[in-house]
């Protein structure tokens, strides 16, 4: 996916970039190639490669959800800043906060913020459970793409949805994923609208967005400790 197809099939998601934030998405792509040659952020560094599957796919996010209102958003287990980074580029509106366990990942999201002067980017070092039993109920949307199976995202990030917000995550294949998610979905407090489906422009892989809305206040038990959810999913 060159730029000019990137915009094009973007055009289609209902978005439209100005000159600045194409200009700002292509120095996001220069500071991860010159940044992966010394610390491994991602396999996938070809320049069509990373418009398609880093900059495109995080902007799929707003098949779900109305991105151009203002709003909280939570990306869990963010690795190299995607979608969170791509998302607080396009959508400023948008106030986006990064988590992150790896220091070596988290150091280059604080360069591309400081880079790019992203100012509505804030930046977390921590796992992810730890994070959200300090920050129950905090965001409207939260999000996170390749970081774990559905019925161990949902413990972890659905205690950070405010009640009425959405957990969105991003996966590429749900396959038994969803049936083994479903009690601890309920027990969450939550319920699944519905599951949105559509393949990848260029290459057509299969992408989902399940859409799972807070209808209750959070457990206070949960999330629990990373060990625990591990080993006795709900």
């Amino acid at each position: 996916m060159n730029i000019n197809s990137f915009n094009e099939e973007v055009k289609k998601l209902g978005i439209t970039l100005t000159k600045e934030q194409m200009d700002t998405l292509e120095k996001l792509y220069e500071l991860l190639i010159n940044y992966n040659e010394y610390v491994n952020l991602t396999r996938i560094v070809e320049h069509d490669e990373v418009y398609l599957k880093h900059f495109y796919d995080s902007l799929t996010l707003i098949k779900a959800y109305n991105l151009r209102k203002p709003a909280s958003l939570c990306d869990v287990g963010t690795g190299a800043g995607f979608p969170g980074l791509v998302l607080a580029i396009c959508f400023p509106q948008l106030k986006v906060t990064l988590i992150e366990k790896l220091r070596k990942k988290v150091d280059f999201l604080f360069l591309v913020k400081k880079e790019l002067e992203l100012d509505n980017v804030f930046i977390c070092n921590e796992r992810a459970e730890i994070f959200a039993r300090n920050n129950i109920e905090k965001y409207d949307i939260v999000t996170s793409r390749a970081f774990a199976r559905l019925n161990i995202l949902t413990e972890i990030c659905m205690p950070l949805v405010k009640v009425n917000g959405y957990f969105i995550p991003l996966k590429a294949t749900l396959d038994e994923e969803l049936e083994e998610a479903k009690s601890t979905i309920e027990i969450m407090n939550s319920k699944l609208e519905e599951v949105i489906t559509f393949n990848l422009p260029v290459e057509n892989s299969i992408r989902n967005l399940p859409v799972i809305k807070k209808v209750g206040n959070n457990k206070q038990k949960y999330p629990r400790k990373f060990s625990e959810i591990k080993k006795n999913p709900l």
